[in-house]
């Protein structure tokens, strides 16, 4: 049975301004909103440079069942589940792909992320492997990857059970609709109902950073300036109060 569903997407502004963050912040922040393992621990990027943030649509995979899932991916691509999310993409979408850290399985190759790409989707975070990694790299997509194979998803010992459905990254729960934050410190998932409020905690420690950043390019004192120290803090009102409104 095909399990497929749509996803409610975040909107755009917050998704935009999440990414100009990134994901380290994006990660300390909701750790102080007691949120402590946002982080997809295992993917790493594989396109170094790249930072993205998009709404998240899932992809999940379960060890592979002969009476339930066929080998011959030709036979009926249709059943095929790693197809069907790739028929929710929109412009901006990130998939996630719980495939179970298995080093061994391609989830995509050149054909499905080209076709991902031409729907203008802008990346994916997968616990597991792709193929075609020389033609993949050309098509611009930002890659978060435990590695890459030579084989075919159903070569080996997994198939795709569900769309769209609560999955686990490794140790990090993602839902459909999540926000996806990347970037060469890795991939943080931001809950969709705290966008806007690790938005706004993430501003107001930006904003001290900035300061503290400065004084300690100058010299200053770790101590005061890192995390900003009380001591600090009218020097930082006042320099604040200096800077050009944005």
């Amino acid at each position: 049975m095909i399990q497929t569903h749509d996803i409610t997407r975040p909107p755009s502004h917050l998704v935009a301004a999440l990414g100009k963050i990134g994901a380290a912040t994006a990660s300390s922040t909701l750790a102080h909103l007691g949120i402590r393992n946002a982080h997809i621990t295992g993917p790493a990027s594989w396109t170094p440079g790249k930072s993205i943030a998009g709404p998240a649509l899932t992809l999940q995979f379960m060890p592979k069942r002969e009476d339930i899932y066929g080998g011959d991916e030709y036979a009926d691509p249709e059943k095929q589940l790693h197809r069907h999310v790739l028929y929710h993409v929109r412009g901006g979408d990130i998939v996630v792909v719980d495939a179970r850290g298995d080093m061994t399985s391609g989830i995509f190759g050149e054909m499905m992320l080209t076709y991902f790409k031409g729907r203008g989707g802008i990346g994916v975070v997968i616990d597991g492997c792709i193929r075609d990694f020389s033609h993949v790299r050309s098509l611009g997509l930002g890659l978060w990857l435990r590695g890459v194979t030579p084989n075919f998803h159903t070569q080996t010992s997994l198939f795709p059970h569900a769309v769209n459905v609560p999955i686990a990254m490794n140790n990090c729960f993602v839902m459909p609709g999540d926000i996806i934050v990347a970037d060469d410190d890795g991939a943080v998932v931001v809950p969709a109902a705290l966008a806007e409020k690790t938005l706004e905690l993430a501003n107001t420690h930006h904003e001290w950073e900035d300061f503290s950043r400065l004084r300690l390019s100058e010299g200053g004192d770790l101590r005061r300036y890192y995390p900003l120290s009380e001591a600090a803090r009218p020097e930082y009102e006042a320099w604040r109060a200096r800077q050009p409104k944005k």
